[in-house]
């Protein structure tokens, strides 16, 4: 009976991570866009050789981001990994250091077979720079995709290099040039 419901929770486990690989890249496809993420492999190994506990260590190795970027590369998709270091702690607007993170805890009803339990998350906010309240894990995300935007987290604008010629070329360093953008001068009177 265990080992059937051991059998179970991996298949059910493997159908998540499916779902959401195709929603993943339905996303991706729709926008033209590239799937960056954060390198997830350095980050497990470094947890578990922390990590004193033994429920929380069995916890980080049943893990299964690992396997959603697998999935996630199997599909005809562009997969970039990007080094997670220092993301979570830096404001995204203002490149500065974020000193302080508030802690809120938010409740919500889940509805199981036969019960409903209430279900908490830790959440841990910051007041970033232009007055966004963010959570440390979202301000993450975005500057783990402005690291991978460019070195400095800004695209580059090329102009024109002939006397009479008004236009830009935008230039990711990772994504190469985009198609030639004109620029309309308005004359003043």
């Amino acid at each position: 009976k265990k080992a059937l419901k051991k059998l179970k929770e991996r298949e059910r486990k493997q159908d998540i991570i499916y779902k959401t690989a195709r929603i993943v890249e339905e996303l991706a496809i729709q926008n033209n866009a590239i799937v960056v993420i954060g390198n997830v492999h350095r980050g497990k190994k470094r947890l578990v050789e922390r990590t004193r506990m033994r429920t929380l260590r069995l916890r980080i190795h049943q893990w299964s981001v690992s396997a959603l970027v697998e999935a996630l590369d199997n599909k005809p998709l562009h997969v970039v990994e990007v080094s997670e270091a220092y993301t979570s702690s830096i404001d995204p607007f203002t490149s500065r250091r974020i000193r302080k993170f508030t802690p809120s805890m938010i409740r919500f009803a889940v509805r199981g077979r036969k019960k409903i339990r209430v279900d908490k998350i830790q959440l841990r906010l910051a007041k970033l720079g232009n007055g966004l309240v963010l959570d440390r894990d979202v301000i993450g995300a975005i500057n783990i995709g402005l690291k991978y935007l460019s070195s400095d987290g800004r695209a580059m604008a090329l102009g024109s290099t002939e006397p009479h010629a008004v236009w830009v070329k935008l230039m990711s360093p990772h994504q190469g040039l985009t198609p030639l953008t004109e620029l309309k001068v308005l004359k003043t009177i």
